[in-house]
């Protein structure tokens, strides 16, 4: 059975972690209350890509949180993590889903398109994701998306739905009013340390990151239960 899709879901990036740091980084998020986590990785060649992705795997096992690929679905069939994420030219659910299984958890960005959403929904997505919600550090470029997407989405597509663009703990409520399930993190979780200077231990960033996810977390203990199933 697969996990409930509810919660936070934090988003790395080889723009805002060393590869040194992103483990500490996502350890100290996964001990603030995430409950899904994306490997996201541009700059490094295949061979370190896929021993990083490991590494995430095996931590994230520890917490038992799903860890989600972004975009290659033959590196989470090689490594064995839990699912993919696929954006609209990353290819399609039915062949991840020949190739990952039927307990794979495979999400689809969606932007700001209802379209897109119920096509991802019929064809076997576990979840959906909107956004630009807010304006955003790593796609500045992107396309916003109104806040009205995921009212309409809970009325048209009974899979959950992910929000994701800019997203802190500032604002990330009215989004879970709208109809989110998970709000996606990734600046607002692993951005820049506030407050810290270059003379302080880096285990002040750190901790600085597993308060914002528990502050992102509290979001949820605060929101109304979502009546709609998760996907199993």
């Amino acid at each position: 059975m697969k996990p409930p899709i509810r919660g936070i879901y934090g988003i790395t990036d080889d723009a805002l972690q060393s590869p040194d740091t992103v483990l500490p980084a996502v350890e100290a998020a996964l001990l603030g209350g995430i409950k899904l986590l994306q490997y996201r990785c541009k700059s490094l060649a295949l061979p370190d890509k896929a021993e990083q992705a490991r590494r995430l795997l095996a931590l994230c096992q520890r917490f038992s949180v799903p860890l989600i690929i972004n975009d290659d679905m033959q590196l989470c069939a090689d490594i064995g993590a839990n699912g993919v994420h696929l954006g609209q030219r990353d290819g399609d659910c039915d062949t991840a889903r020949k190739l990952l299984g039927a307990e794979a958890i495979i999400g689809v960005t969606c932007h700001d398109s209802l379209e897109k959403a119920e096509k991802a929904a019929d064809a076997g997505a576990d979840y959906v994701a909107f956004g630009r919600f807010f304006p955003s550090h790593t796609k500045p470029d992107a396309s916003p998306a109104a806040l009205k997407i995921l009212s309409l989405a809970r009325e048209k597509i009974d899979i959950p739905i992910v929000a994701i663009g800019g997203i802190n703990a500032e604002n990330g409520a009215s989004l879970i009013a709208a109809g989110a399930d998970m709000l996606a993190a990734i600046s607002g979780l692993f951005g820049a340390a506030e407050n810290v200077s270059h003379e302080e231990s880096g285990q002040d960033f750190y901790k600085q990151i597993l308060a914002r996810a528990s502050k992102l977390n509290a979001l949820f203990s605060n929101s109304v239960p979502d009546p709609t199933p998760s996907s199993e």
